[in-house]
């Protein structure tokens, strides 16, 4: 069996699990969520979901970690959410937010203006003598890639300045500059 398909998906108290033909729905205090499935069984016993395959073959082994992985990131996204913070790093940058656009000072005679997607809340944290911060949050982990691609757009339109390419970073995670200026992680 699949090591992450066999696992059993526990549902917390305030989240509810739909399944009728091959849909499932999960709601929650942030909101509802719907998924097709196909090639496996999805039955809920006892508070907890569980998914099996009904044969070996690869197909089936694939889709049984995989469905199992998407109802797992319903599920918690409904109940608590997923929060991606960007740390923008550079010299005198500037970020704001004014409803779902993301407005962004890095050294152009313009702002850079990016439009965020209605399912995805921005919110930007500017403390003096610190990096801004754009913190984005959704219930939905599917979205999540938009994060990324957001922050590569963004890598794209930071102009480098005196041969230190100036970037978003994720907060916590230390990053190296090596002598030609690749970034890379220790």
């Amino acid at each position: 069996m699949s090591r992450i398909g066999k696992n059993p998906v526990v549902i917390p108290a305030g989240v509810t699990v739909e399944v009728a033909d091959s849909i499932i729905t999960v709601k929650g205090k942030l909101g509802q969520l719907t998924q097709d499935y196909a090639d496996v069984t999805v039955k809920v016993e006892e508070g907890q979901l569980l998914v099996e395959r009904p044969s070996d073959s690869k197909d089936h082994r694939a889709k049984h970690g995989l469905y199992r992985s998407l109802i797992n990131n319903m599920i918690v996204g409904v109940s608590e959410g997923f929060t991606k913070e960007l740390e923008l790093v550079g010299v005198g940058y500037r970020a704001s937010n004014q409803g779902q656009k993301l407005d962004l000072a890095l050294g152009y005679s313009h702002n850079i203006v990016l439009n965020v997607v209605s399912e995805v809340q921005v919110e930007t944290i500017s403390e003096k003598g610190k990096n801004p911060i754009v913190k984005l949050s959704s219930f939905d982990k599917q979205l999540f890639p938009w994060h990324y691609q957001c922050a590569a757009s963004l890598i794209t339109v930071i102009p480098s300045t005196m041969g230190r390419p100036t970037r978003f970073r994720l907060p916590g995670i230390p990053q190296l500059i090596t002598q030609r200026g690749h970034n890379r992680l220790p």
